[in-house]
């Protein structure tokens, strides 16, 4: 069987795309904030590709050989796309979406945040202020 020239074409531009992605592109870098926080982005990728060709003969034959000449082409769209951010913190995993479609999606996100801070702002009071039983305990 003989090869056609837009297998070469189609290969060289398959190569190039693979070369472009990778799975980094859709699951990023781990980042690394200054009090541990790591972020990590994920992103969508799009690929569209496209390729075509053809061989010219004279009017005269039907037969089409490698004496003619070849006209082709080839070519790929990618778009890449956030999506969300994966947040780890100490023993807490969150994903947090770019686009959120409602009001709703917000609040709920948001519920496991809040009772963080509280939960915080709690301790770091019991920690400020001493106990009151062990003062009342020291009085009698």
């Amino acid at each position: 069987m003989a090869t056609y020239p837009i297998e070469g074409l189609m290969k060289s531009t398959l190569e190039n795309i693979k070369d472009m992605i990778d799975v980094n592109t859709i699951v990023g870098d781990p980042i690394e904030s200054g009090d541990g926080t790591v972020i990590i982005p994920i992103s969508k990728v799009c690929l569209g590709f496209a390729s075509g060709g053809s061989e010219f003969s004279d009017n005269s034959s039907k037969e089409v050989t490698s004496q003619y000449p070849f006209g082709g082409g080839s070519g790929a769209g990618i778009s890449v796309k956030p999506m969300a951010f994966l947040v780890i913190k100490d023993d807490v995993i969150r994903l947090l979406p770019v686009n959120q479609k409602n009001t709703y999606d917000k609040i709920v996100d948001g519920i496991p945040q809040l009772i963080d801070i509280l939960k915080n702002a709690f301790s770091k009071d019991k920690e400020k202020n001493p106990k009151k039983d062990n003062n009342e305990n020291e009085e009698e």
